[in-house]
């Protein structure tokens, strides 16, 4: 006698809710197969942890496996495991979900949604995994019995109005979900899944570290000629971040890293973590030996890929990331978070965002044990990523100080080697208090600079910063352990001492600027077009003059850049620095003292300051004015 069946009607707003589903929430239906490939997972896991631990204790689990069968004559594709399996209640209770759970005030909530992936997010708490089968197949059939049943069960839907429900003999342990495949219609992204090829691409590439092995019968033709049937494992099994760090070898690691960076060095840093407790996840994380082309464009993306329970969720996951870290490649593996979890709620999920901290602290903890113990190959690395680092201090806040502990810089006290600016501060003289640098666009133009004079002289060093994003962290920054950080190019300085080591006196400062109080506020007034004020030096010693910015004004090098994109800059200006103790200045201040309205004063006045401003690799406001001077002034010499 056929066994009975029933058939059960879907809610009105269920069905609409299908339907979504179905036509308008994916736009990549390769995903259907991970997604049963995942339930089938599920259930060899729970079959295994039964066996060890409940009531099926004795259950033979030694070859539990997913199997995929294609019958291209009835176009069906097949999903099937020997797991768990499920009564008809788990049947009605699990795949019926979708039905019972519609309500309109949800399907509101998912009309109301202005993008896929908000929807997409909100359909995955309903079971949208099961139903992603009907956006490749016209009809779903399960047949399944759970493992200690004798009765199996089998379930029928077309996705439309209704689904069937009925008992089924002679089933074996677990569930087979058979999909009766839509044609292929590249219009719609539906692809052709009865294709080998096909299978094997979208199992390697979303499933291929489940860790059950996922079988398929493969025909081939032997040197006979004859056909013959095998079964091929797709998946490879090895998810090495679920494994001891002991039981894995280097080799293992760095095949991996190439697999999922497609670079051809091995890394220049592993790092392989377990979190357990609240929220367990696994990571296997990588620091390249060199750096992407493309790291500093604006396509650069994300190198860290999530997965939950060994499913691929998604590439370039930046929720786990920061932007500066985006060289960091490898995979984090979460066992709490829905398969169908969307970019934009990763990014507001509170356990997410612990992740991503810890991850952080983990790898910046990585750099700097590789600082302290190899530091010839952490100069290798930050040659590679230091300005991306730098990217850091700007945009991490929490991390300040483990970042500037990272920076390593050129500087005045070697010109082979960069220094660190713990190394720096060991370093001090006596006294000194400040870090002092100089940003510019070469080592050479920074080293000939005059406002390095003074310091040369004296002994103090100076860092020496090219990277363009030099210019925007040190403002950004205002210390390192306690010592502030101070351009030599902006403010005043005053070292307090002459060049050759001799305190200046309050008496001699006071005579030099009454030496001075006259020539002074008439080269302000002359310059006024350029400069705000010009003032007495104490950082030059052979330049008769130099142009300085006030502490907090912005370098000409930053307002460059942000003119180069498209910001509107007004423009600064800045301070002449004059050399009280140079030939010129002092045979300029003899000369306006004899003459204050000779015209060719005005001249050397203009001499003077595009000299300071060409000196530092200004850029002058009238070259060629300036450049008709200097040869007049020349002429007249000879």
């Amino acid at each position: 006698m056929p066994s009975s069946v029933e058939t059960l009607e879907f809610q009105a707003e269920t069905r609409q809710l299908l339907r979504l589903v179905i036509h308008s929430i994916y736009s990549n239906k390769d995903i259907f197969l991970r997604e049963l490939i995942s339930n089938a997972s599920d259930a060899l896991d729970k079959l295994r942890l039964e066996s060890l631990t409940g009531s099926l204790a004795g259950v033979d689990i030694s070859d539990l496996h997913i199997l995929l069968e294609v019958d291209s004559d009835a176009r069906t594709l097949t999903v099937r495991d020997n797991g768990i399996g499920m009564t008809r209640d788990d049947l009605v209770e699990l795949i019926g979900t979708i039905a019972k759970s519609g309500t309109a005030g949800l399907l509101e909530k998912i009309k109301e949604s202005k993008d896929a992936a908000t929807t997409e997010s909100l359909i995955g708490q309903f079971g949208v995994g099961f139903y992603s089968a009907f956006m490749v197949a016209d009809k779903v059939t399960v047949h399944t019995r759970r493992a200690g049943t004798d009765s199996g069960t089998q379930w029928e839907s077309d996705g439309e109005g209704s689904y069937t429900i009925r008992a089924a003999d002679d089933l074996p342990v677990g569930t087979s979900v058979t999909l009766h495949l839509k044609p292929a219609d590249s219009e719609d992204g539906l692809a052709d899944y009865l294709s080998e090829s096909k299978i094997r691409q979208i199992v390697k590439r979303y499933s291929d570290f489940i860790r059950w092995p996922i079988r398929m019968a493969t025909d081939r033709t032997d040197a006979d000629d004859k056909a013959t049937s095998d079964l091929d494992t797709l998946n490879s099994m090895k998810a090495l971040w679920a494994r001891p760090r002991s039981e894995v070898t280097e080799h293992e690691y760095n095949e991996f890293y190439q697999q999922i960076s497609h670079d051809w060095l091995p890394p220049a840093e592993t790092i392989h973590m377990r979190a357990e407790g609240t929220f367990e996840y696994e990571a296997l994380l990588f620091i390249p030996s060199q750096a992407p082309f493309d790291l500093y464009s604006r396509e650069s993306k994300s190198g860290v890929q999530l997965y939950v329970k060994r499913v691929f969720i998604m590439d370039d996951c930046e929720a786990l990331m920061p932007n500066y870290l985006r060289f960091v490649k490898g995979v984090v593996d979460a066992h709490d978070l829905s398969l169908n979890v969307s970019r934009e709620l990763l990014q507001h999920d509170r356990q997410i965002q612990g992740v991503r901290r810890r991850l952080v602290k983990k790898v910046l903890g990585a750099l700097k044990d590789m600082q302290a113990k190899d530091a010839e190959r952490y100069a290798k690395v930050w040659a590679q990523f230091g300005r991306a680092l730098k990217e850091g201090l700007l945009e991490d806040t929490d991390n300040t100080e483990a970042l500037l502990e990272l920076v390593s810089a050129a500087s005045t006290h070697d010109p082979a080697k960069t220094t660190t600016l713990r190394e720096y501060v060991e370093r001090m003289k006596d006294g000194q208090n400040t870090i002092y640098y100089l940003t510019g666009e070469t080592r050479a133009m920074v080293e000939n600079s005059p406002h390095m004079e003074a310091f040369a002289a004296k002994g103090y060093e100076v860092l020496i910063l090219t990277d363009p994003i030099d210019e925007v962290w040190v403002d950004q920054v205002p210390a390192f352990d306690g010592h502030r950080l101070q351009s030599i190019a902006k403010g005043q300085v005053d070292l307090d001492e002459s060049a050759d080591g001799d305190k200046e006196t309050d008496a001699d400062k006071a005579q030099r600027e009454q030496d001075f109080a006259a020539l002074l506020p008439w080269l302000t007034t002359t310059l006024s077009d350029h400069v705000k004020q010009v003032r007495l030096s104490s950082r030059l010693t052979t330049s008769a003059a130099c142009i300085v910015g006030d502490a907090h004004d912005v370098t000409p090098t930053l307002e460059k850049m942000y003119r180069a994109m498209g910001q509107e800059m007004p423009t600064v200006k800045r301070i002449l620095e004059l050399n009280p103790t140079h030939p010129l200045i002092t045979a300029l201040r003899t000369a306006h003292h004899a003459d204050a309205e000779a015209p060719a004063l005005k001249e050397i006045a203009e001499l003077i300051y595009g000299s300071a401003l060409l000196a530092e690799g200004g850029d002058l406001p009238d070259p060629a004015r300036f450049t008709r001077l200097l040869t007049d002034h020349l002429t007249r010499t000879l």
